[in-house]
């Protein structure tokens, strides 16, 4: 297929990748379960750190003002704009290619540091069962070579499997936490869940920075599924419907058991930190359901790592597309039609990083993400004032006054834990590698525009997105 510029660079033949849309609702919601959340674990460092108010009022506030808003965002660009690759498409079409491209970019970036962390929990988890995975460092990174690529494998025999498997994944990862909750609903307790509030000797600036991060990264994602758009059946009707669906179960998933595990158990019985689920379970319940909550930890991290593995791919997939990546990455399988060059590449990267302690760095990861969901929430308005004819199915209601407050809480949120950060830690810390990693998109991007003109890939590959919705068309030209 060729398309003309109507600029000076010459047109060339750029085949366009379709992938095959078999994602219905069930999927889709089960695999936004995975690429948002895979359960509570990981919420006990919020308690231990902040103390138990704090982390129910997070847990309860954050989905508010963080969650809520980028559901609206998502639903407004998703369903007018359903096509693979997602964000990095909205960010193109509202601000042109530059910024395109710092969001493609930041968004495959985070997830170096951010895929890595599952595979290494993982290993953690089985370290349980088997001890051999707690000392021996060769066991270690075999066990996580062989999550990272058993699922790299799944994932290339396509979308629908990935949803079927998320559907089971989750069963096993829910059950656990409503056996926590109704064991513990009927066997009482007698802690107060708010107390302690917050730590001794911790004021409540200090305990909200702390805990804000941690929350923050276990309600981000939303946006996530946007990039395999394109493999939905029908995205305009299902991605609005898996967004209501999904903010009340993780939310529900989240502080139901939290609540529940304090009143029974409180925070001195048990230490409040990664891990304690199991102690907490086994408390609560007895031996089994402590068990039974180590081995849904397994499946968690593995359903995290494989639901995730499934969105970020698309993104080099569309890059290289693009020509902004090298055009390899859009490579699909003969067989089951699934960008498999972009799905082994990026599991490459994340074998990698699984040797160093780059688990470390889930405040940077979640500020590199925050800058790219930044972008969506520009592109948001700047489409809404450049192009207000675009077809948009789902539209949200209440005019520019309810545009700004759903851009305005994220944006406190964001300030409140990044001011929080560099009062604690300094610019020097966290905020200023974040900003290193950043600053490398607009350094390469030069690099990356030269080359593809000189490789002859003088095109942005739109026309998918133009068909689903003509009136974008002269939008970030």
């Amino acid at each position: 297929m060729a398309v003309d510029t109507g600029g000076p660079e010459r047109t060339v033949p750029v085949e366009m990748r379709v992938l095959p849309r078999r994602l219905a609702l069930g999927s889709i919601v089960f695999i936004m379960f995975f690429t948002v959340s895979g359960g509570a674990y990981g919420l006990e460092d919020v308690v231990g750190s902040s103390g138990a108010g704090m982390a129910i009022l997070l847990i309860v506030l954050t989905p508010i003002v963080w969650s809520v808003p980028t559901a609206l965002m998502v639903a407004e660009l998703a369903t007018a704009m359903p096509v693979e690759g997602g964000f990095y498409v909205w960010v193109k079409r509202a601000m042109g290619p530059f910024w395109g491209f710092q969001e493609g970019w930041w968004s495959w970036l985070t997830t170096w540091v951010d895929m890595a962390i599952y595979p290494v929990l993982f290993v953690d988890y089985a370290a349980y069962y088997w001890g051999t995975f707690e000392s021996n460092p060769l066991a270690r990174w075999l066990l996580g070579m062989a999550v990272i690529w058993f699922f790299t494998l799944l994932n290339v025999r396509g979308a629908k499997i990935i949803g079927d498997s998320s559907k089971i994944f989750a069963v096993i990862v829910l059950a656990p936490f409503a056996l926590l909750t109704v064991i513990g609903l009927f066997k009482g307790g007698s802690h107060n869940p708010f107390e302690p509030f917050t730590l001794p000797g911790q004021d409540i600036k200090s305990a909200l920075t702390l805990g804000l991060f941690v929350v923050m990264w276990n309600y981000l994602g939303w946006d996530g599924l946007s990039t395999v758009a394109g493999e939905m059946e029908n995205p305009r009707r299902d991605y609005p419907r898996s967004l209501v669906i999904s903010i009340p179960l993780i939310t529900a998933c989240y502080l139901l058991p939290v609540m529940v595990g304090l009143w029974v158990v409180g925070t001195t019985q048990v230490e409040w930190t990664a891990g304690a689920w199991t102690t907490i379970a086994e408390i609560v319940g007895g031996k089994w359901l402590g068990s039974l909550m180590s081995a849904a930890a397994l499946v968690s991290a593995a359903g995290l790592f494989s639901a995730l593995l499934l969105s970020v791919s698309r993104v080099p997939f569309v890059m290289g597309r693009d020509g902004y990546l090298p055009k390899v990455l859009m490579r699909t399988h003969r067989t089951y039609g699934t960008p498999w060059v972009a799905l082994v590449i990026s599991s490459a990267i994340y074998s990698i990083f699984i040797l160093g302690p780059f688990q470390s760095l889930v405040v940077v990861d979640v500020m590199i993400y925050a800058g790219a969901l930044a972008l969506e929430f520009v592109a948001l308005v700047v489409l809404r004032i450049r192009a207000p004819q675009m077809d948009r199915p789902y539209r949200i209601p209440g005019g520019w006054p309810t545009l700004i407050l759903v851009c305005l809480g994220p944006a406190v949120i964001l300030y409140v834990a990044i001011s929080g950060q560099i009062d604690d830690s300094g610019l020097a810390s966290s905020v200023g590698l974040a900003l290193l990693f950043m600053a490398s998109g607009p350094i390469l991007y030069p690099v990356v525009s030269w080359w593809r003109k000189r490789s002859g890939h003088a095109i942005d590959v739109l026309d998918e997105l133009a068909e689903v919705n003509p009136s974008t068309e002269e939008v970030g030209q």
